[in-house]
Parts: structure tokens; C-alpha cells; sequence
């Protein structure tokens, strides 16, 4: 169990395989705002690593990973917060 997260949305994507549940999250992300959470539920085993790995090379923030019933995790993200430059004119 987490701290106070607050969390945006969460997709239910058990049942769905590989690479199905990281395509929900990378949906979820997409229409995210900058530093919103997403949760993903999967009962997908690749998600275990597949989703980790995608969110460090992305950029975003894995929060926490928790157990759900048995064989079912909760990977919580935090999209993360572009940098917003000034451009001179």
C-alpha cells in the first residue's frame, strides 16, 4: 500500500496479454496532463518487467507496484513533467 497518492485514472486490463496492458498505459499517459497518475492493473506476468522498464526509458515515474488479488498487480505512474522553456522572440 501506497501513501496518499492521488490517482487519475486506472484501466483494468486483466485478461489482456502482452503487450496489451503497457498499450492501455501508453493511452492513459497520452491523454494524461503533466504529473497525473495513471494505474494500470494487469494479470499479464510480462507486464512485470515490460512496464518498469518502459516507464524509466519514457521518462515517467513508476510510484509503486502492488499485489492485487493473486496473480493481478497495480502499477502506478506518474507521467512525467516537461520542462516548459521561454523561447526569445
Amino acid at each position: 500500500m501506497i501513501g496518499h497518492v492521488l490517482i487519475h485514472r486506472e484501466i483494468d486490463a486483466r485478461g489482456s496479454h502482452c503487450p496489451g496492458p503497457l498499450m492501455e498505459l501508453i493511452r492513459g499517459l497520452k491523454s494524461a496532463r503533466d504529473g497525473e497518475v495513471i494505474a494500470v492493473i494487469s494479470t499479464d506476468l510480462g507486464s512485470n518487467t515490460d512496464i518498469p522498464l518502459w516507464v524509466k526509458k519514457s521518462g515517467n515515474e513508476l510510484v509503486a507496484v502492488e499485489d492485487l488479488e493473486p496473480g493481478a498487480r497495480r502499477f502506478i505512474v506518474r507521467k512525467h513533467v516537461r520542462e516548459h522553456t521561454e523561447h526569445p522572440q
